[in-house]
């Protein structure tokens, strides 16, 4: 770019014809190339019989190169960093066990430690533990005159989604600009701002080292699901890749279903599928949410699953790590050192500080006033993922009056996170126009970890990235729960 960008002079302006152009061009686009959701229909049906695309925007997001570079540079740091985590047993039991830590007053995450914790006193079967990570980030404008810096939201270790559609979305931007050059309503964009994005091969990079690393060619790989997703096809690409570039084949299967199928060799503790497909890995799509285990039996088919030799992506120490109290703790002072010191150089440790906002739990003294006290620019979090769980700014104060005290120390307060104002696209979501509104676009990063084997070693890798993009006033951000679109990116220099 010749001069510096203006977020606020984002998206360029289109005529009608123009934008209804664009419109039809990427919703066939999206249809064409397996951009798609399965149809909004309760229940589904066992073979899907329709479709739709996903939402989608028509511009790619504006982004700082510099903080892509520095998002992008960042992930192997957290790679090495959640991998070194999910293996100290001691400080995982100490912030997020049962007995001192969020799982005594969430009980949720009480019942995945309590289960974790009964494997350990068994022995454990597979020392290995397989990563597939995304860590988000949010454009912060600081002080008045101050540059954009990278902020990030949180750091995702179960069930990182819409890596093949993220994909599919930036490669329709690609397109549009290529088909059209958007009109040359924006003369300044060019090819190289399009950065490419190869997300899908990267992730089954991850999931085929895992399997090579169990070390029995015949073996399956096993994707937990939830009941009736209409997400499928964010999966089954994954399936699809796995078979066509390493000729691993894959079983998708429920909790329910497992409960029926799933057995454990009480000798070599082989995991089994109906008693014959052996199981290399098993990837978790659900098991996220309290609502996955509705019944204890649903916890002991997971915990089933734990006890066996395939590897785990994640394993419960790992899903664990993932916690919202763990990214508390680790803002707390030589946290960050306890993990990564001597492993990366200083510089990159005060790099990873540096993406961080300020944070407490409110369990902390003077923990709860200070939440009162700030409430305008804070999100309090519980210990959850998949979206509509924080409460925000105005609804802050009535919910700590009814929060009861020994439930604080499953919540944190998080300095909310300020984008630069005034950017806007055109949102396109299925059965509808283009809606044009004021946005907020989310970044997200992908890496894989294999770690834990006996020599403690991390085998680990960035492998690619997502936007998400959701009108300014919307707090939460899932595609899944409805809140945002999916986007790409147009690199910037600010």
């Amino acid at each position: 770019m010749s001069s510096a960008f203006s977020f606020s002079e984002w998206p360029p302006a289109l005529s009608e014809d123009q934008l209804e152009a664009l419109t039809l061009y990427a919703t066939t686009y999206a249809l064409a190339h397996g951009l798609l959701y399965l149809s909004p229909v309760k229940p589904q049906p066992p073979i899907p019989n329709s479709a739709i695309h996903a939402p989608l925007s028509v511009f790619p997001s504006p982004f700082p190169r510099r903080l892509f570079s520095l998002a992008r540079r960042l992930q192997s740091t957290y790679n090495i960093l959640y991998a070194r985590i999910a293996t100290d047993v001691e400080f995982l039991d100490k912030v997020m066990g049962s007995v001192e830590g969020v799982g005594k007053v969430d009980d949720f995450v009480g019942q995945l430690w309590t289960g974790w914790k009964a494997l350990r006193d068994e022995g454990t079967a597979q020392p290995l533990h397989l990563g597939l990570f995304r860590s988000d980030y949010l454009l912060h404008a600081g002080a008045p005159g101050e540059p954009l810096s990278l902020k990030q939201v949180e750091f995702n270790t179960i069930s990182s989604s819409f890596g093949t559609l993220s994909q599919r979305t930036a490669a329709l931007h690609r397109y549009l600009y290529a088909s059209t050059a958007y009109y040359n309503v924006f003369p300044d964009m060019k090819p190289a701002d399009f950065p490419p994005n190869d997300t899908t091969a990267g992730l089954v990079e991850g999931l085929a080292a895992a399997h090579a690393a169990y070390n029995f060619k015949e073996a399956k790989i096993l994707f937990v699901v939830q009941a009736g997703e209409r997400n499928v096809f964010d999966q089954r690409l994954l399936e699809y890749e796995l078979l066509e570039k390493h000729s691993i084949h894959v079983i998708r299967q429920t909790f329910d279903e497992l409960a029926l199928s799933a057995s454990v060799d009480p000798a070599t503790r082989a995991l089994s599928i109906g008693g014959t497909a052996q199981i290399s890995t098993v990837y978790f799509r659900a098991g996220y949410t309290p609502t996955d285990y509705p019944t204890a039996a649903h916890y002991a088919t997971r915990f089933l699953l734990e006890r066996s030799a395939a590897i785990k992506c994640p394993s419960i120490a790992l899903q664990l790590a993932g916690g919202k109290k763990v990214q508390q703790v680790l803002t707390q002072p030589g946290v960050l050192e306890r993990f990564l010191g001597g492993a990366v150089p200083a510089a990159q440790i005060a790099e990873l500080r540096g993406s961080w906002m300020g944070m407490w739990g409110l369990d902390a003294d003077q923990g709860v006033p200070r939440a009162r006290a700030g409430a305008a620019g804070l999100v309090l979090k519980p210990q959850r993922e998949g979206g509509g769980n924080n409460v925000y700014k105005e609804a802050i104060p009535p919910f700590l009056d009814a929060l009861p005290a020994p439930e604080r120390q499953a919540w944190i307060a998080m300095e909310l996170i300020v984008p630069p104002a005034g950017t806007g696209n055109y949102l396109v979501r299925a059965g509808s126009d283009a809606e044009k509104v004021d946005v907020v676009s989310e970044l997200g990063i992908f890496g894989w970890a294999l770690f834990g084997g006996q020599h403690g070693g991390v085998q680990e890798k960035e492998v690619g990235w997502l936007v998400r993009t959701k009108g300014k006033d919307s707090n939460e951000g899932g595609v899944a729960t409805g809140f945002s679109v999916l986007d790409s990116l147009l690199l910037v220099d600010d």
